[in-house]
C-alpha cells in the first residue's frame, strides 16, 4: 500500500529542517562513552561533561547514504526469512506484559507455561510473522537468567524470527549464540549470512535514547547493541515518545522531535499522548488535539517523515483500553499504520490493558483483523478471465450470475472467510446459542493449541541448546549476565 501523502513536500522539508536544527543546535544526550566516541569519530561535537552531542546535517546525510532501504531477518527456517522495508509489512506478537489473561483461568502473573503457549499460537496462525521481546514475563523464573528459557522456547516451539532482549550485553550475546546454534552454524558464519534473527538497537541508535535515568548506560543497552552491530545486524532505534511528556504537546513539534530519534538503519517508533494536566497516557487525544490534530495524524505524519528517507519503518499498535469490545477501533488503528508506510508492526496481536496483559482471546480477535488486512493488501488479480467479460456476455439481460460457471469457479475463494466473526442474522445467532465473540475466541485458541504441530528440530541441535542454557545458567549464578 503506497503511504498516504498527508504532508506535501514543502511541509516535509520544513519538518526536516527543524529536525536538523534540533540535532545541530540543541543536541541530544548520550550516556555511553563508547557511543560518544563513535559520534566524535564521525565528526559530532561531544560535550562529555554534560553528556551532550551535537550533530551536523552532513553527518546525518552521510549516515543515510549508507543506510539500506530494506534488510533481512533470518530465522532457523530459511523459508520464513523476513524482508523488512520496501512495500512489505510484518506483524509481531505481543511482547513484554507481566500478566496473562484468558476466560478459562482468569488474570494471573506471566509464567513460562503461558509463554510457551503464546509461542505455539504465534507459530500456528499465519498472521504473526515475528515473536516479540518476551511475549510475557515468566515471573516465577530468576530475572537474571529467564531470557535463556524464553530464547529456548522461541527456538524450539517456533521457527519464526524473534526479537532478542537487549537489556545488557550478556542477554544480547546469549541470543546471538543460541540463534547460531539453532541455525547449525557458528557465530562467525552467521555474521556473513543474510542477517541475524532480529536486534533491537544499532550502535549509534542506542545512544539516542535516554530513559529511566540513564538506563542505556546502566543496563548496557548500548553495549548490547554493539554486539549486534558487530555481526552486521540491522539496528533500528526504538523511539517511544509521548506528546506532552517526552515530546512537545503540538503535533508539528512532536513529529520532528520524535524524528530526531530515528535510528541508523531504520525509522522506528510510536507516538502517543500524555494528558498534561493529570499525567495519564491517553488512549485518544484530548479535545484540543482532536480539534486540530487527531492522533492518527501523528502516526501518519511521523510515517510520512520516514518515507522521505530510504529506510525501513517500524511502529506498533497503540495502547488499548481494558476491554475486548473495540475491534472496529483496532482495525482502524491498524489501517492507519499500514497506510502510513509501516514495515514492521509490533504488538499486533494479544496486547491488552495498556500493555500490562497478554490475552489469549485478544490474540484471536487481533489475528482475525490481521488476516482481514492481509487479504485487503493482496494484489488484485486482473486477468481477462477475472474481468469477467465472457461471463457478462453469457448471462442475458435480466438474468443473474448465481449459477454461472464464472461464479461457481470462484464460489469458495472470492470472499474473505473469517475464522471468528459470525455472519448469521440475529435470529439464527440466538437459535445457535447466542455465543459472543469472546466465547468463540476461547474455543479457537484452545483448538489451535490442540492442532499445533511443533516444527522439526534436529535432536543434536536441541541437545546443544539445552547444554548451552545449563552452562550459562551456572555461569550467571546470582549475578547479571
Amino acid at each position: 500500500m503506497p503511504p498516504m501523502q498527508l504532508l506535501d513536500e514543502e511541509r516535509i522539508e520544513a519538518l526536516h529542517r527543524n529536525s536538523m536544527r534540533i540535532l545541530s543546535e540543541i543536541g541530544i544526550r548520550v550516556m555511553s562513552e563508547k557511543a560518544m566516541a563513535l559520534f566524535e569519530k564521525a565528526g559530532a561535537i561531544v560535550d562529555r561533561e554534560n553528556l551532550m552531542i551535537r550533530i551536523d546535517e552532513s553527518i546525518v546525510e552521510a549516515a543515510l547514504a549508507t543506510t539500506p532501504s530494506s534488510f533481512t531477518l533470518t530465522s532457523r527456517n530459511p523459508e520464513k526469512r523476513l524482508t523488512i522495508g520496501g512495500n512489505t509489512i510484518a506483524f509481531g506478537l505481543v511482547a513484554g506484559p507481566p500478566n496473562v489473561h484468558d476466560r478459562v483461568n482468569g488474570r494471573r502473573q506471566g509464567n513460562l507455561a503461558d509463554y510457551q503457549n503464546f509461542t505455539r499460537l504465534a507459530h500456528h496462525f499465519n498472521a504473526i510473522h515475528i515473536l516479540g521481546n518476551q511475549v510475557c514475563a515468566p515471573m516465577e523464573l530468576p530475572a537474571n537468567s529467564r531470557h535463556l528459557d524464553t530464547y529456548k522456547a522461541n527456538l524450539t516451539l517456533s521457527d519464526l524470527c524473534f526479537h532478542c532482549t537487549a537489556i545488557g550485553r550478556g542477554r544480547a550475546v546469549d541470543g546471538i549464540n543460541m540463534m547460531a546454534i539453532a541455525r547449525g552454524i557458528s557465530v562467525e558464519e552467521m555474521s556473513q549470512s543474510p542477517r541475524r534473527h532480529h536486534d533491537h538497537l544499532g550502535e549509534l541508535a542506542a545512544a539516542f535514547r535516554r530513559r529511566d535515568g540513564g538506563r542505556t548506560d546502566r543496563h548496557g543497552r548500548a553495549r548490547a547493541a554493539g554486539d549486534h552491530h558487530a555481526l552486521h545486524a540491522d539496528g533500528r532505534h526504538d523511539a517511544g515518545d509521548a506528546c506532552g511528556s517526552t515530546l512537545p504537546a503540538e503535533c508539528r513539534g512532536a513529529v520532528r522531535r520524535h524524528a530526531c530519534a530515528a535510528g541508523q538503519s531504520g525509522y522506528a517508533g510510536h507516538v502517543w499522548c500524555i494528558h498534561v494536566q493529570c499525567g495519564h497516557a491517553l488512549r485518544r487525544p484530548p479535545p484540543s488535539a482532536r480539534r486540530r490534530t487527531p492522533r492518527p495524524t501523528l502516526s501518519r505524519a511521523s510515517s510520512r517523515g520516514a518515507t522521505s528517507f530510504p529506510i525501513a519503518r517500524r511502529t506498533q499498535m497503540p495502547l488499548t483500553p481494558s476491554t475486548f469490545r473495540q475491534p472496529t477501533r483496532r482495525k482502524w488503528r491498524l489501517g492507519v499504520r499500514c497506510s502510513g508506510g509501516a514495515n514492521l508492526i509490533y504488538h499486533a496481536a494479544g496486547w491488552l490493558e495498556g500493555g500490562l496483559t497478554a490475552s489469549y482471546e485478544k490474540l484471536v480477535l487481533d489475528v482475525e483483523i490481521l488476516q482481514n488486512m492481509m487479504g485487503f493488501l493482496e494484489p488484485m488479480p486482473f486477468s481477462e478471465d477475472d474481468l469477467g467479460f465472457d461471463a457478462i456476455r453469457s448471462v442475458p439481460a435480466g438474468g443473474h450470475f448465481f449459477g454461472s460457471e464464472h461464479t461457481m469457479a470462484r464460489y469458495e475463494t472470492a470472499f474473505y472467510q473469517p475464522m471468528l466473526s459470525n455472519w448469521q442474522n440475529y435470529g439464527s445467532w440466538q437459535e445457535a446459542g447466542g455465543r459472543d465473540a469472546l466465547e468463540r475466541a476461547t474455543d479457537i485458541w484452545q483448538q489451535a493449541l490442540r492442532e499445533y504441530e511443533e516444527p522439526v528440530l534436529d535432536p543434536a541441535i536441541r541437545e546443544e541448546l539445552d547444554a548451552y542454557t545449563i552452562k550459562r545458567r551456572a555461569e550467571i549464578g546470582a549475578g547479571e549476565p
